[in-house]
């Protein structure tokens, strides 16, 4: 169990009680799923693990129709100790700059450049619409949620836009077929003098 999911579980009772799927849905509706990974099984077990140590205690029980019933839970005092050590904690986290196509780019020279410019260009499309999304997110949530959370909010939109800048330039060059090209700089990014200076020193030291 990370110390992420810890937190956001902390969080999302210092709103309020609330039981397991409202605790999904919150993240869902929030699209703090696009932070954080959501899966049942380990939602289930954190809380399981915030309950054992005494963070949260259930309060009672509700049944919609014939499902099961659902655990209500509220923060413990303890529970308000722990989420401000783990606030802090995470706050203070580093985390490399990660993109799963990160592990591709520097293979695609090899690559079918037809297909990958075709997988480049449903990334555009998907990471489009995901921005959108994240405004529309932020402008339900102006009226509902502290100023921080609408913060996170605009990061995922604003890291949305980099992103798209991104693809676009990456989808451009992918129809050209200027991928394989080497010694060219990128034309958003042009060459420094100071770069151009490095690059020549290099190449006279190898």
């Amino acid at each position: 169990m990370t110390v992420s999911m810890k937190l956001v579980i902390l969080g999302l009772l210092m709103e309020g009680e609330c039981h397991p799927y409202e605790i999904r849905q919150k993240m869902i509706e929030r699209e703090m799923n696009r932070f954080i990974k959501i899966k049942d099984g380990s939602l289930y077990y954190a809380i399981d693990m915030l309950k054992k140590d005494g963070w949260i205690e259930p309060v009672g029980t509700i049944r919609d129709s014939n499902r099961p019933e659902k655990t209500i839970y509220r923060i413990t005092d303890a529970g308000r100790d722990g989420f401000q050590k783990l606030l802090l904690e995470q706050l203070e986290a580093d985390a490399p700059f990660v993109h799963p196509m990160h592990t591709a780019l520097p293979f695609v020279h090899h690559g079918d450049q037809r297909k990958i410019a075709d997988v480049i260009e449903r990334k555009l499309a998907q990471t489009k619409e995901w921005t959108e999304r994240m405004m529309q997110v932020y402008q339900e949530h102006i009226p509902i949620v502290p100023r921080a959370v609408l913060h996170l909010m605009i990061a995922g939109y604003e890291h949305g836009l980099a992103s798209v800048r991104w693809f676009e330039r990456l989808l451009e060059d992918a129809k050209a077929g200027r991928l394989v090209e080497r010694g060219k700089a990128l034309e958003a990014y042009p060459q420094t003098e100071t770069a151009s200076a490095d690059c020549k020193q290099e190449q006279e030291k190898s």
